[in-house]
């Protein structure tokens, strides 16, 4: 085995000590597959095959490192073990062999196995020979049956390793396609996020809407649909050379805690149906946050404010207030069904030029139409002015922000009495 190989997977590198591993216990999938390839991440993800005891032996560790412990499947005996920056998981071996285990998994590339005690590889289904190759095989079509999920995630690992998929395995896809719809929504949605996440997964995820993969999913998604996502990437990367800071913004997760950057929202926009009522229906029911929704369904409401030709200053301050924190993921949306109607290469610099006054407004922290200071607050109108709290406080609240946007107010003082001036009227 060459030493790169054995010394990216060696223990030293591990969040445990080996001597807590049985012998014999084996490395198996991605990782094993990442280290021939000569990939590195900056986060472990392990995987761990042992003849008995798993649940036992992963428990002990979490217990002796104060690490995390979670109970995957009790059934089949595979627990997880959460260290700061690695993920271990340990199961049971199916099979009374390794190889009969490696026989029940999905694609020969991750049915290599590596033991770390001898330092040997174990690739009985050439899986190594596939790597080479950058071919994703199958290893029968019964396995992605068993688990149609992986009808899927051969599409996203195809897309993550800049792989093809083998012409008989993609057939058996295609066979089998339906069965994808007994898959839980959000396993699917997993996979579909890693697809939306950049450039490389728009043509699989294309391939799998082709497949008949997504029809379960995204009613409503169409060729067209798919045509529009090429578009949306082709703008992203013409925002990003004229506006680097909105192309860093539209790589940015939507909060801590939810991995979907604003581009793929952007991109999820073209997959749901065009109402938003009915989007968020067909959103929900594939798990997504409340975030997430409310990003798509926000640019699906935003988006004909960005066609109005030579706005007012009172359009724009009004279409930032209702983009608000979406305006990345319309903006690039907007550019991309924009260079749709205008085809031809030489008009696409043109199209994204026509929103480069409201993206440099966007950008530009102390302007007062896309980030309006507000002079005053609702509180003091109601006390200064002596009105109930009430729907009107708000408007009040929106017109002295464009007549500042205007250059009519610029003091509270001037607020109040404008505000007054408009009950009076």
């Amino acid at each position: 085995m060459p030493e790169s190989i054995s010394s990216t997977l060696a223990p030293e590198n591990w969040p445990f000590s080996l001597e807590w591993l049985p012998q014999p216990a084996y490395m198996v999938g991605g990782a094993v597959r990442d280290a021939i390839l000569g990939r590195t991440r900056e986060y472990l993800d392990l995987d761990f095959v042992i003849p008995s005891n798993a649940v036992k032996v992963a428990r002990a560790i979490a217990h002796y490192y104060n690490a995390g412990f979670v109970l995957l499947d009790r059934e089949r005996q595979i627990a997880r073990v959460v260290f700061p920056y690695a993920t271990a998981d340990f199961a049971q071996q199916e099979g009374n062999s390794l190889e009969v285990d490696l026989h029940r998994r999905d694609f020969t590339v991750n049915a290599i196995a590596y033991n770390p005690h001898t330092q040997e590889i174990i690739d009985p289904l050439q899986g190594h020979a596939d790597l080479q190759q950058g071919i994703l095989r199958m290893i029968s079509p019964a396995n992605l049956e068993d688990d149609p999920l992986r009808l899927m995630r051969a599409y996203r690992q195809a897309s993550q390793l800049g792989f093809t998929i083998e012409p008989a395995t993609q057939a058996a896809i295609r066979l089998l396609a339906s069965h994808i719809s007994k898959v839980a929504a959000e396993r699917v949605r997993v996979e579909i996020g890693y697809l939306l996440a950049n450039s490389q997964g728009t043509p699989w995820i294309t391939s799998a809407w082709e497949d008949g993969l997504l029809a379960p999913f995204f009613k409503n998604a169409t060729h067209e649909s798919l045509i529009k996502l090429v578009a949306v990437d082709n703008a992203a990367v013409l925002l990003t050379q004229n506006w680097p800071q909105l192309g860093t913004q539209l790589q940015n997760y939507i909060r801590d805690r939810i991995k979907t950057t604003w581009l793929g929202i952007a991109k999820l926009t073209c997959l749901v149906n065009p109402d938003p009522e009915l989007a968020e229906i067909e959103l929900q029911q594939l798990t997504y946050s409340r975030a997430e929704i409310r990003g798509v369904t926000t640019a699906i409401k935003v988006l004909p404010q960005f066609q109005v030709a030579d706005m007012s200053l009172r359009e724009q301050y009004f279409l930032f207030h209702d983009a608000d924190i979406v305006f990345p993921a319309t903006v690039v949306l907007a550019i991309a069904l924009d260079n749709l109607v205008e085809a031809m290469s030489s008009h696409k610099q043109l199209r994204s030029l026509m929103y480069a006054p409201l993206i440099n407004r966007y950008l530009n922290p102390d302007d007062l139409v896309a980030h309006p200071t507000p002079l005053v607050s609702g509180k003091e109108l109601i006390i200064t002015l002596d009105v109930p709290a009430s729907p009107i406080i708000g408007k009040l609240l929106s017109e002295i922000a464009v007549a500042q946007a205007e250059g009519k107010v610029s003091t509270s003082t001037e607020a109040i009495a404008f505000a007054r001036q408009l009950l009076e009227g």
